[in-house]
Parts: C-alpha cells; sequence; structure tokens
C-alpha cells in the first residue's frame, strides 16, 4: 500500500509545487521568466499545439505522482526533503538531457535552477508529510472498527417518508 499512498501524496505535493513555481517564478529577471521546465518538456515531448497548457498539468502531476510511488517504495528512513533534490537532479541532469528533451541545467540560468532546487524541496518535503499522513491515518481514523453512524435498516419515519401519497406524488 505504501507506493499507491506514496501516488497519492506525490500527487498533493505537486499541487504544493505548483504554487510555489507561481510564486518564486515571479521574482525571476525578466529576462529568465519564461515557461518553466514542466511546460518545456511538455511540448519538447508532444509537439507544439492546443492543450498545452492542460497537458502540462497532466503530465506535471502525473510524473509528481509516479515519483511518489517510487519514494513509497524506499526505506522509510529517506527524508523527502532529499529526495526532491533527487528527483531534480536525477532529472535535469540526467534523463532529460539524456532523451535530448532539455539542455542539462548546467546550461540553465542559475536562477532558474535555484527555483526549481527550492520548489522540488517544497514538494519532497510535502510528499513526506503527505506519506506519513496517509499511512497513519490508514492505523487510526480509516481503520476498521465500529460503525456509528450507518444505518442498516431505515428508521420507522425513513419508511413513512419514503411512502409518499398518491395525491403528492400527482402534484410533482
Amino acid at each position: 500500500m505504501r507506493p499507491l499512498y506514496g501516488a497519492i501524496a506525490g500527487c498533493c505535493a505537486t499541487l504544493a509545487m505548483t504554487m510555489a513555481m507561481r510564486r518564486l517564478d515571479r521574482h525571476l529577471a525578466v529576462r529568465n521568466r519564461y515557461p518553466l521546465p514542466p511546460r518545456e518538456i511538455t511540448e519538447t515531448t508532444f509537439g507544439p499545439g492546443c492543450g498545452q497548457a492542460v497537458l502540462t498539468v497532466i503530465s506535471h502531476f502525473a510524473f509528481g505522482a509516479a515519483a511518489g510511488a517510487v519514494y513509497g517504495s524506499l526505506p522509510r528512513k529517506l527524508p523527502g526533503v532529499l529526495f526532491g533534490p533527487a528527483v531534480w537532479a536525477v532529472s535535469y541532469l540526467g534523463w532529460v538531457p539524456m532523451l535530448r528533451i532539455l539542455a542539462p541545467a548546467t546550461r540553465h540560468p542559475k536562477s532558474r535552477n535555484f527555483l526549481m532546487i527550492a520548489v522540488h524541496v517544497v514538494w519532497g518535503s510535502c510528499l513526506a508529510v503527505g506519506l506519513k499522513e496517509l499511512e497513519a491515518a490508514s492505523r487510526t481514523i480509516f481503520a476498521s472498527g465500529p460503525l456509528h453512524d450507518s444505518q442498516e435498516e431505515p428508521s420507522l419515519d425513513e419508511r413513512a417518508s419514503r411512502q409518499m401519497s398518491p395525491q403528492l406524488l400527482d402534484k410533482e
């Protein structure tokens, strides 16, 4: 179950990351304020065209969920605050340039790299907290136990209210 919880937490952490990206992007120098890597990766991979923003959001969150599932598969001792920047390094210094999707991060403006590393710290931190909360919830508030608010049989009042008179049905 931990990889599934990791995927859910990764998706949620991607929202926090995206919020941080939006807030930090406006602090970049104007010459460095162009689409951030998720959009560049999406357009380079799928080509330019309609729906780039939607496709970027979908692929960004899907990647966050997939990386979260990987995190959920790893030993519990690995801090999320380190895992996030590791995902950045493996991606922007590894497979992304290797597949010729983007140039390696060493050729990107430093301010953009700092932004991306910072938001990966946010992502990794939120991922770890989210995974921990989901695991705790599965052991406590969502765990087995007697139900108190469910109804096996309708009460007499409910049965009576369900049996509407033919006159009321005609008026509807």
